[in-house]
């Protein structure tokens, strides 16, 4: 009787650490953590749309995935948080950081067959790039391609018209993305040229608005594989040294 006891509490507890590992890991959006009351509300207060919520490594507060980013709140939903939490039990941890590398990779898989790719021939690493045609460094860092390339760096474009959806340069990037040929199209329009207009089925908006969710404020900014993030133009041997690095 005894050793069952202790074996149905031990399957509890093995249990519920597989809940919150799961919860805390993959922020699944059935949004389990937490009812969905208590996110509706809160999201309707804040004026976010909650994707998911997971448990936060400190007590007393949950992870927010939203619309705008990461965000923190307490359990009770009565305090909202925009903030970064580090821990220092026995070094210095980001733990925000480390949360939101988690949150780009996995969110990359999504736009896999919508991005437009150089591929290097011998590729070792991939890079994810936010992109707006119209941007001065992007279209250096677009002229130094061949480099990337035969350095064995792989470029994945993304959408982000910094103007937002709906202008101009929204609207170019529509084009660029439902062009015939879309190396092309995004080769001419970061040399200067006119794109001509074309329509299709798109992720520009998607890609654009995943972006902002994952801190994204100007262009190029470039995603390694692991999730962190280079916010800016940096030149071909100097990524290619960095991405060997990163890879260690």
């Amino acid at each position: 009787m005894l050793k069952h006891k202790i074996f149905q509490k031990l399957t509890s507890l093995l249990t519920f650490g597989a809940l919150v590992l799961s919860a805390s890991a993959l922020a699944q959006t059935a949004i389990d953590v937490k009812s969905k009351s208590f996110t509706d509300s809160l999201g309707q207060k804040l004026q976010l749309r909650i994707d998911a919520v997971a448990d936060s490594p400190v007590p007393g507060l949950v992870q927010l995935y939203t619309d705008r980013g990461l965000f923190y709140a307490s359990d009770d939903g009565k305090h909202f948080l925009q903030a970064r939490v580090y821990n220092v039990e026995n070094s210095i941890v980001d733990v925000t950081e480390n949360a939101l590398k988690d949150m780009r990779v996995s969110g990359m898989e999504k736009f896999a067959d919508s991005a437009i790719v150089f591929k290097a021939k011998n590729e070792k690493h991939v890079i994810n790039v936010f992109t707006d045609a119209t941007c001065g460094y992007c279209r250096k860092l677009h002229n130094e391609m061949d480099q990337l390339n035969d350095l064995g760096i792989t470029v994945r474009y993304l959408a982000f018209p910094r103007a937002g959806v709906g202008s101009s340069v929204y609207k170019d990037a529509v084009s660029i993305w439902c062009a015939k040929d879309p190396q092309d199209a995004i080769t001419r329009a970061k040399a200067g040229e006119t794109v001509a207009s074309a329509h299709c089925e798109n992720q520009v908006a998607e890609q654009y608005n995943f972006g902002k969710q994952i801190g994204v404020n100007g262009t190029p900014n470039i995603v390694f594989p692991d999730g962190s993030v280079i916010p800016g133009y940096q030149p071909a041997k100097m990524l290619a040294d960095a991405l060997a690095q990163a890879a260690g």
